[in-house]
């Protein structure tokens, strides 16, 4: 007889290792091999599968802003952190990487700040890398070979070097794409892409209850300038635009990882050690036209450091409690952290550009400086079972951080005097958290939770005068829900309510008097309301369904000024009103060496403001991805198509006032692409 079920998960966006039927949290996990395509996966290309997230992404690399239940804000602030291998990434610059050898992404919703702290107070997106094996060597390749010109290989090796003590594991990637984007002045292609990453491995497990993990991994990107054109030339005429000047992006990222753990009998304890070194350079036509007005070269860099303690204990009785009556455990532990982030910005205007009276090119260094970080957090959790019926839990976590700035703008000739900031802030905070899940049968699950997020306050690079620093941001939020399985756990589905109040929302908002420069100002005040769920289901050997479903109400409260624009009632931008995923992936085995497989995806967007004026957005739309392919022992073939419809949307734009005629400057989502993948296991 053949046992059908859904597959088990275990997540650890609570710190610990965990059911995640049994949290009162909404989480989606993911494994790597969800999303396939002519590249290593980022994590944007798995986000359809959680409801009510939504990446905001540019065609450079380092610019990738997820959103989820409405809360969002800047690459360099953001309301959603990622963490890789339990290290936070403080900059979009760092998180959104290509992929490697990763076994699972968990996109917990919600406020995560009694565990997490700052900037989790819409949720967080977590990322684990697949433990190296400890067993004989085993080792993967595959090449994607696509339209647009694309290539790449992927690689990966891993296994033993001590028996039953030591492993490692080696991955490399490379792959390269012309530009989706032609520039009609020249034909060349704008928007290119090339990168090289990699990741090494080395697992030591001295005993069955000790383990630790060296983990190093780096990403070099060398890719072609920004898509970006008027948004009614886009909606006319997509994928082409007329640039005198073509410029390029580049990324580098290199991040060092120590992840200890020792399981005792009593007390678990778990370490992790973070570096991360990023750069990025951009040089682009700033005023995206055929004219030679402007030119903007801007470089970026920042290392970060983060130490992490964390204890955890056994499920035990409580004392004097009827056996298996009454039980508790609990988490604790502290975090330090340094960020160190520098910036050279060099707007470069032609003659008679700023001023009619000013008829030689002038260089604007705007910003030159650095904003330093330096922080700690402490937490602590605790979960009393009553008859292994009734979870109640309550935490809290204090977080204190100090911000320095030292920034100066220049103009050369000096048509005015420079500007400078020197400054510096503390902030501090709790962030509470309380939840009670009930077990109503033994597959079932009912749970409510209520609690407390913020992000952390800070000053800008560059903003308007008056503007240099922004206070922090405060979130409540209160959840209610439902998770079960059944159909002899062949069927899993979850339910959730929720309800979001945040004041001093920070908002992310174009500087007028510096066009394709953003800052972030306390806005106001915002509501969401929403409701999401999840449905999997194995009915069949061979046969997985799947599908997600979210409903999101973000508006901004009344009284709420956004860039001096009365925004009260509007709808927070780049919130779409519901989003929706469905899709079926098979497995036909044909004999012992042969199986076939096919996968459809259906991903909706639903319509969203590109700015909280709500002036202009994008129309709801529609993305078909299909993949079908062929195992003949160790050797595979996909054949692979996204997009499939080639539906044009533009998922980003923003305000440019002056230089883009509509407005509003934006970038074309991806056209179709496909192509297929050779691999090889062994």
């Amino acid at each position: 007889m053949v046992h059908i079920t859904v597959p088990p998960v275990t997540v650890t966006a609570q710190k610990e290792p965990a059911d995640p039927a049994t949290l009162p949290v909404s989480i989606t996990t993911v494994m790597f091999d969800f999303a396939g395509g002519d590249a290593p996966p980022a994590v944007s290309d798995f986000a359809f599968a959680s409801p009510n997230t939504h990446f905001t992404e540019f065609s450079a690399r380092k610019v990738s802003n997820v959103r989820m239940r409405g809360i969002g804000a800047s690459p360099a602030n953001p309301g959603v952190t990622t963490y890789i291998d339990g290290v936070p990434q403080f900059n979009a610059s760092s998180s959104s990487v290509d992929l490697l050898d990763v076994a699972q992404i968990e996109f917990a919703r919600g406020p995560q700040g009694a565990l997490f702290g700052r900037n989790t107070l819409g949720g967080l997106v977590n990322i684990s890398s697949a433990l190296p094996s400890l067993g004989k060597w085993t080792g993967h390749f595959s090449a994607p070979l696509g339209n647009v010109g694309a290539v790449g290989a992927v690689g990966g090796v891993s296994g033993r070097i001590v028996e039953g003590k030591a492993a490692l594991g080696l991955s490399l990637a490379y792959d390269k794409r012309d530009g989706y984007t032609t520039n009609a002045l020249t034909g060349h292609h704008v928007d290119s892409r090339s990168a090289l990453a990699g990741k090494s491995q080395l697992l030591w497990a001295p005993a069955p209850a000790w383990q630790v993990r060296a983990i190093v991994s780096g990403e070099r990107a060398r890719d072609g300038d920004y898509a970006l054109n008027d948004l009614a030339a886009l909606r006319t005429s997509p994928f082409t635009v007329a640039r005198n000047f073509e410029g390029r992006t580049s990324r580098d990222v290199l991040s060092g990882t120590i992840l200890t753990r020792r399981i005792g009998a009593r007390v678990t304890l778990s370490t992790t050690t973070g570096v991360v070194r990023w750069k990025t350079t951009d040089v682009t036509d700033f005023d995206y036209s055929a004219l030679p007005l402007a030119i903007r070269d801007n470089a970026e860099h920042a290392i970060q450091f983060t130490q992490e303690v964390h204890l955890a204990s056994a499920d035990r009785p409580v004392r004097g409690s009827e056996a298996g009556s009454l039980a508790f455990r609990w988490q604790a532990g502290g975090l330090l952290f340094t960020q160190n982030f520098d910036q050279d910005a060099a707007n470069v205007f032609a003659p008679f550009v700023l001023s009619p009276y000013v008829s030689t090119s002038v260089v604007q260094r705007s910003p030159y400086g650095s904003l330093d970080d330096v922080g700690a957090g402490v937490y602590g959790q605790g979960t009393v079972s009553v008859r292994n019926r009734i979870d109640l839990s309550l935490g809290a976590r204090v977080d204190h951080e100090r911000k320095s700035a030292a920034l100066v703008t220049s103009f050369s000739p000096a048509i005015a005097p420079p500007t400078s900031l020197h400054a510096e802030r503390s902030f501090s905070d709790l962030s509470p958290q309380a939840s009670a899940t009930v077990r109503v049968a033994p597959r079932a699950v009912v749970y409510a939770a209520a609690g407390r997020g913020f992000k952390a306050g800070g000053f800008n690079p560059t903003s308007p005068a008056g503007s240099e620093a922004y206070g922090e941001e405060h979130a409540w939020h209160v959840e209610g829900g439902v998770k079960a399985s059944g159909a002899g756990n062949r069927l899993s589905a979850t339910l959730a309510v929720f309800a979001i109040e945040w004041k001093d929302l920070q908002n992310n908002l174009p500087d007028p008097a510096a066009p394709g420069q953003f800052y972030i100002a306390n806005v106001g005040a915002a509501s969401s309301r929403g409701v999401e769920g999840e449905l999997a289901a194995r009915p069949a050997a061979g046969v997985d369904v799947f599908g997600a479903l979210g409903f999101n109400r973000a508006r901004f409260g009344s009284g709420t000024t956004s860039g001096g624009v009365d925004v009260g009632g509007h709808k927070v931008a780049n919130t779409p009103g519901y989003t929706a995923s469905a899709g079926v992936q098979l497995a036909r085995t044909l004999n012992p060496a042969v199986q076939l497989l096919g996968r459809l995806e259906l991903v909706r967007t639903g319509a969203f403001e590109y700015d909280d004026a709500n002036t202009v957005g994008q129309e709801a739309y529609t993305l078909v991805n299909v993949r079908a392919g062929v195992r003949v022992k160790a050797l595979s073939i996909d054949a692979w198509m996204r997009n499939a419809f080639d539906t044009l949307y533009i998922p980003v734009a923003f305000a440019y006032p002056g230089l883009a005629p509509s407005g509003f400057l934006g970038e074309p989502g991806a056209p179709r692409t496909f192509g297929i993948t050779a691999g090889v296991v062994f």
